[in-house]
């Protein structure tokens, strides 16, 4: 198996190189050159594994420069139930709301609560393959820009991780409370955090431009260092997201909510684009799809796309309650139109460099017509989340965090605007705990003033009684390690800095 750039399909890489490397030299993303296809009989032997194993076969199937050994330690490395709680983990929560039934798929049982350990707990394992194969020793720096999530999960599974070092830049005022402390509070010798004035877009176009810049490149070379990523233009990190949407349909199958063979719909909230992309993989792989549901929030930009063929990011950046999602620029969108074009590198280099200079780009009416054909767009106001989490609060029990409420609504709306009723696996992304402001606001219908981000996680686990999750708890005593703040174009200088170049 080998993998094009999505900007110059004329290289070809192995899978190790490109995860090692994360992105492409002139800046596209890496994409396999043909899907494994599974039949039938494959998801008849898939039913009869945990999750592990099909985790196993997954990977093999694209990471054919892995031996089967490696592939098996990274796996066994990454998946633990202590890590996850149990030896599944992503488990389906399936209940009544109103007159149809929700089935959850529950990807937050993780080191820090969101569904990014799932991939971010097995990827410096893969990592560190990968640089043995590759890279001569070289000490891997990983550049996270972050809207939250992605920053926590790649610290806890990069720390104190050999021959690596990690920088995580996240927006000032654009995470919550509980993902900023937990970013801070990261333990390792080898992590560093840093918060720029801006929003999430300006942190990954800084990133972006760190990973291109001959002068930091330079500087690396000469320290035996090479970039690496772990955002989810990495390979490495979408890989691993396909895994439990197979496994999703499996525990469907076995949980005698579809027979084998059966379409499904799938509904993501997403704003970078990378998990809903993973699901249409595995529908590329051959895993029954109806439609994939594109859930967004205020920021609705990928919504507009595929209603019309139109991708803009001039418009007005919305601070939400679902700060994992506030995003303008969906990278991840490359890979597809890439595929969708017919693989054609330079028509999609040239729609990402439109977007560069001019914020904006129209696809080809066949690519606008594949979007419309398996994608369906929707978003979710401020006050409907808030809603969704205190109608499934109130009317079925269930308390969710306010990235998976937003999927909800869309699947509502969704249900009532096409009366489909093929079964659905919606992606629970986060818990609720991680957004305690906001969850236990709508809960109580009324703003929250403490301050006191514990003391709010505190209300919410009295007035519903559920869990705490531990690895929230572990960081109530916790200090601060990091406080720096930057503005977003000194990214590079902050970066030579940190690594003492």
């Amino acid at each position: 198996m080998q993998y094009t750039s999505t900007q110059n399909n004329t290289a070809t890489v192995s899978s190790a190189q490109a995860i090692a490397q994360g992105i492409s030299a002139e800046g596209g993303l890496f994409v396999p050159e043909s899907f494994p296809k599974y039949d039938g009989i494959t998801f008849e032997t898939l039913l009869k594994l945990d999750y592990k194993s099909r985790a196993k076969k997954v990977l093999s199937d694209y990471l054919t420069d892995f031996t089967e050994a490696e592939i098996s330690d990274c796996v066994e490395k990454a998946y633990t139930a202590d890590k996850f709680g149990s030896d599944n983990p992503a488990p389906i929560a399936s209940f009544t709301h109103e007159d149809h039934e929700l089935n959850l798929l529950e990807l937050w049982h993780g080191p820090t609560c969101a569904f990014k350990d799932m991939a971010l707990q097995i990827l410096p394992h893969l990592l560190t393959c990968s640089l043995k194969k590759t890279a001569d020793g070289k000490k891997a720096v990983i550049l996270v820009a972050t809207s939250g999530d992605t920053g926590k999960a790649a610290l806890e599974g990069f720390k104190d991780v050999p021959n690596t070092e990690i920088i995580v830049f996240y927006p000032s005022d654009g995470v919550s409370p509980m993902q900023k402390h937990q970013m801070n509070t990261t333990k390792g010798g080898n992590v560093d955090v840093c918060a720029i004035i801006g929003n999430f877009d300006d942190a990954q176009t800084g990133v972006k431009k760190i990973f291109t810049s001959k002068e930091v490149i330079d500087a690396l070379e000469k320290c035996n260092m090479m970039f690496s990523s772990a955002n989810s233009i990495n390979w490495g990190r979408l890989l691993p997201q396909i895994v439990y949407y197979i496994s999703a349909y499996c525990d469907m199958v076995n949980e005698g909510k579809i027979k084998i063979g059966e379409k499904i719909n799938i509904v993501v909230p997403t704003g970078n684009f990378g998990n809903i992309l993973a699901a249409y993989f595995a529908y590329q792989m051959g895993m029954p799809v109806n439609k994939l549901i594109c859930a967004s929030n205020s920021n609705n930009v990928l919504t507009d796309f595929i209603s019309t063929g139109k991708y803009n990011k001039n418009r007005k950046f919305i601070t939400t309650v679902s700060p994992s999602m506030d995003i303008l620029v969906s990278s991840n969108l490359e890979r597809l139109i890439y595929l969708l074009s017919g693989r054609d590198s330079e028509k999609t280099a040239e729609y990402m460099n439109a977007l560069k200079t001019q914020g904006e780009y129209t696809v080809e009416d066949c690519v606008k017509a594949s979007v419309s054909e398996m994608f369906y767009g929707g978003y979710c106001t401020e006050e409907e989340t808030l809603e969704t989490i205190s109608a499934l609060y109130n009317d079925s029990n269930y308390l969710c965090d306010t990235h998976t409420a937003v999927a909800v609504n869309v699947y509502e709306k969704y249900l009532k605007e096409t009366g489909d009723r093929t079964p659905a696996v919606i992606v629970s992304t986060a818990s609720p705990y991680k957004f305690s402001r906001a969850v236990l606001s709508a809960i109580e219908g009324r703003e929250i003033t403490e301050e006191d981000e514990f003391k709010i996680v505190d209300s919410l686990n009295a007035l519903t009684n559920t869990e705490i999750p531990a690895p929230l708890e572990e960081t109530r005593t916790l200090e601060d390690r990091f406080s720096a703040v930057i503005e977003s174009d000194t990214m590079p200088q902050y970066v030579l800095k940190a690594l003492g170049l």
